[in-house]
């Protein structure tokens, strides 16, 4: 079983669709550092990050690992961390993972330009929860937070997350 994504923002998962923020650039097979794109494509989903103080472990067949306020990701494309989870301080540019606001209290990350990894392809990519109004993202993918819980907890090992750069009727 595969999450669908759509360009419209409308996601398909166990018969079941779900609203969706993307990228403020669209989405495109085309991705580019700093786009804003959400890369279409077909991915595995990597492992899950959590804010301990925030939120409980979600149950999942995804690998599962707390955040800390040191955490962050490289998206400097000349760095060799490009495209990697980092500890802070860094001396390249990053992400820091750890924010005041919420979205980030549940990370799926996601397979994208990640084996091998080619700079200027685009770095964190994620999955996240959705800011107010579904507002568009930097090219992640985010869902209210309790539609990602459920999606995690039904996760398994064989399924895919399937970005469309075409709008299709369900899975």
């Amino acid at each position: 079983m595969n999450l669908i994504v759509n360009p419209t923002g409308q996601a398909f998962w166990n018969n079941t669709s779900y609203r969706c923020a993307l990228g403020r650039g669209g989405v495109s097979p085309r991705k580019e550092e700093g786009d804003g794109i959400t890369p279409a494509g077909m991915f595995e989903l990597r492992r899950v990050f959590f804010r301990p103080d925030r939120v409980k472990a979600p149950p999942t067949s995804l690998p599962v690992t707390a955040l800390r306020p040191t955490d962050g990701w490289c998206d400097h494309p000349e760095h060799k961390s490009y495209n990697e989870h980092v500890m802070l301080p860094f001396d390249g540019h990053h992400e820091t993972l750890w924010r005041d606001d919420y979205i980030y209290d549940l990370i799926v990350v996601v397979g994208h330009n990640d084996q091998p990894v080619v700079r200027g392809k685009g770095s964190a990519v994620f999955i996240h929860i959705a800011a107010p109004n579904y507002r568009e993202t930097e090219g992640c993918i985010a869902f209210s937070k309790t539609h990602l819980l459920q999606i995690l907890d039904q996760w398994s090992t064989g399924s895919k997350l399937e970005i469309r750069p075409y709008c299709t009727n369900g899975g």
